[in-house]
């Protein structure tokens, strides 16, 4: 179960999909191209277990091919947001140890920039210079000499607002051919097929684990990836219809924009091939969720789990309707729910949300941000706030390090409160999440100005703009209030609560 096994005996079969242009390649073409890739690492002195390279790119054919080479080639990718920013690439650059970098003409602005903080990463461009199509398309497409299994380092921001990598896990089998965990759970807990019978649409960013994971797993399994290059909500149900899709993955935003379609745009369109959506990412709003199985029928399927792959939980529709809000009972580790102290309570009672897995995640270069997840017992957590009912079944109520989700991205206001409160006209500031009926949340800024006179509409676009230069563009407040002061307990701790439950009222009275 390897492209290359289905490449030998249906080489013609579609491997990849591009939902809007409609550009196939086959599993002969994608096995070829795998290989050059790995011919590439290698001619680039990229070896096995030390090279790393860093994936700067769009959702685009040759974004799976990288990541199919690189996993034949043993060395460790690097997938990157396409939102950040020069600074924050180049950070992500660094602490990976990469020194090559594959992007593509549509980040030439700030490849520019990023060539001068990053002088000593090598750059290949897609469409540009030099040219990774022309360098790759040089080399044989034959295997290497010394495959191995190759891992790959996704990102995820700290406490301190910089992105942390999730060291990958050494793998069980060193041979690039061996069966990965996560394809016999896809087969068997999301009930995927083993025929290459799955067509799997993939309408997020392939530099999101979810996307990343599962559409190499799709293609394990000899079926077929049907890659949107952006989400639009009829395009999707569109791309269901066209390639005639059984399975996909969704985050809660997505089901929403789908919702919020004309009726008309909703019944367009036959989507009677599909069997398996799942979704995860971000906790779905109860309402969603019944308005989604209702429209789909029981084929919704949802799990929890993060890119530490400490632990996972699943339900299915029928489980889920049985207990609605829950992201289900666990399929991979054993979750306990413990207070402040590390002390487990008791059933019912929200508390820090650990998983119990024989194998630990740690992240890379941060030993104080993995002792800060681990248990005494040696448990992990995402940081994630919530409970455990009498079925076992999980529900999430809160986040411990005050994450925001937005569209199912992570972000984390800690480095937006680090730039404002350094910006001349700002005394105190506080980032937080507000609810969104689109996005989930909002992020919201609530900034204490060193002159409250100065408060108004040309300080929020000057902030905006300060904040513009260093940030992602996804990070950007929403909405910025001013306050005479902000609520800090006598210690100087910042009592976000307060806030957080002053904008869920308000959204709560709008409604």
């Amino acid at each position: 179960m390897h492209p290359t096994t289905h490449a030998a005996a249906r080489p013609d079969h579609p491997a990849i999909v591009m939902a809007g242009s409609g550009k196939t390649v086959s599993f002969g073409e994608l096995d070829a191209a795998a290989n050059r890739v790995a011919q590439l690492f290698r001619s680039r002195g990229l070896a096995a277990e030390s090279g790393v390279v860093g994936l700067w790119l769009e959702n685009r054919p040759e974004y799976l091919e990288i990541a199919w080479g690189n996993q034949r080639a043993g060395t460790t990718l690097v997938p990157i947001s396409t939102h950040l920013t020069p600074d924050e690439v180049a950070y992500i650059l660094e602490d990976s140890g990469a020194t090559l970098l594959i992007s593509s003409a549509q980040f030439a602005p700030r490849l520019e920039e990023l060539a001068r903080l990053a002088p000593d990463v090598a750059q290949l461009v897609f469409e540009g210079a030099p040219d990774a199509a022309e360098a790759l398309a040089a080399m044989p497409a034959e295997p290497i000499a010394d495959q191995s299994v190759g891992l790959a380092m996704l990102y995820s921001s700290g406490t301190t607002g910089r992105p942390k990598g999730i060291k990958p896990a050494t793998p069980p089998d060193p041979d690039h051919m061996a069966v990965s965990p996560l394809i016999m759970l896809a087969a068997a807990a999301f009930g995927w097929p083993t025929d290459g019978s799955v067509v799997y649409l993939s309408p997020g960013p392939l530099y999101h684990a979810a996307p990343f994971r599962w559409s190499m797993t799709a293609q394990s399994l000899g079926g077929t990836v049907v890659v949107m290059e952006k989400f639009h909500p009829e395009a999707a149900l569109a791309a269901i219809e066209t390639y005639r899709v059984t399975d996909s993955q969704w985050v809660p935003t997505h089901f929403i924009r789908m919702l919020k379609l004309p009726e008309e745009a909703r019944t367009r369109y036959d989507l009677s091939t599909h069997k398996r959506a799942i979704h995860a990412a971000a906790p779905c709003p109860v309402s969603v969720k019944h308005a989604m199985i209702d429209w789909w029928g029981p084929i919704i399927l949802e799990y929890y789990a993060g890119s530490e792959g400490n632990g996972m939980t699943f339900a299915n529709s029928q489980m889920w309707l049985d207990h609605p809000g829950s992201v289900g009972k666990p399929i991979r580790g054993i979750p306990h729910v413990c207070d402040g102290d590390g002390n487990e309570v008791p059933v019912g009672e929200e508390g820090v949300i650990f998983f119990e897995v024989e194998d630990q995640f740690e992240y890379h270069n941060d030993p104080v941000k993995t002792a800060e997840a681990t248990h005494p017992n040696g448990w992990t957590t995402l940081g994630d706030i919530g409970k455990l009912d009498e079925d076992g079944f999980l529900y999430l109520t809160d986040r411990r390090s005050n994450m925001i989700i937005s569209g199912g991205v992570n972000i984390y206001p800690q480095e937006i409160e680090n730039l404002l409160i350094t910006h001349p006209a700002v005394a105190d500031a506080a980032v937080i999440g507000a609810p969104d009926p689109d996005m989930g949340e909002r992020v919201v800024a609530v900034v204490q100005p060193a002159d409250l006179a100065a408060a108004g509409e040309a300080l929020k676009a000057d902030l905006l703009d300060y904040l513009g230069s260093k940030l992602a563009r996804l990070k950007l407040p929403r909405e910025i209030e001013f306050r005479a002061e902000l609520p800090r307990e006598a210690n100087g701790k910042l009592y976000k609560r307060k806030l957080k439950d002053e904008f869920r009222e308000r959204a709560a009275e709008e409604a």
